[in-house]
């Protein structure tokens, strides 16, 4: 074997070792959930696995709220629409959605986990231009109970819009109902 093919292959197996290995290390949250309707999609239910690689940062979480203050919620969608993926959300036979955004935050059982993104809407709804067209975000919170795990819990909120209310707070109006998630199995590696 040639010294220049020798080198270049063992060039190219480093290569892919360190990419296989900064991706493990990527990694820094995997939860699977169960969703369970509410009111009328009660009695359905599906698997949700959600995969964050990287949580948000503040600059995003500004960004966000500079084009909601300027534009309403088109101009957050636009936003969102426009940021790196921080992670997947998916359910059983879809390959998922991409997470425009997610964050931690700690509380004094274990942490939240909340995410949003744009959601892609589907062709019968553009074709009917129905009016779930509105609501163009998926958004959810996780409440990770790490002194209890029977305890954790959470929701879903497939088809949302962002609107402020009558005393300006920012809040979430539903296309449906939300759904709730339950036997939440979070797969994060100690230490993280």
């Amino acid at each position: 074997m040639n010294l220049r093919v020798e080198c270049e292959a063992r060039a190219l197996v480093v290569v892919m070792l360190l990419a296989m290995t900064s991706y493990g290390v990527a990694q820094v949250e995997r939860i699977d959930a169960r969703a369970r309707g509410t009111s009328t999609q009660s009695g359905k239910d599906f698997d949700v696995k959600l995969t964050i690689n990287q949580f948000s940062t503040p600059a995003d979480r500004e960004a966000l709220k500079t084009a909601f203050a300027t534009g309403g919620h088109d101009a957050l969608v636009k936003a969102l629409s426009k940021m790196k993926g921080v992670g997947r959300i998916s359910i059983p036979a879809t390959t998922g959605v991409s997470i425009a955004y997610a964050v931690t935050i700690p509380t004094p059982t274990g942490r939240k986990v909340r995410f949003v993104t744009d959601r892609p809407l589907a062709i019968f709804e553009q074709r009917n231009m129905t009016r779930s067209q509105q609501y163009d975000l998926t958004a959810g919170e996780i409440d990770i109970n790490e002194q209890d795990k029977s305890k954790s819990a959470g929701v879903l909120y497939p088809s949302v819009k962002v609107s402020l209310n009558k005393d300006g707070q920012v809040q979430f109006d539903l296309f449906q109902n939300p759904w709730q998630l339950v036997n939440i199995m979070d797969w994060t590696p100690k230490g993280k």
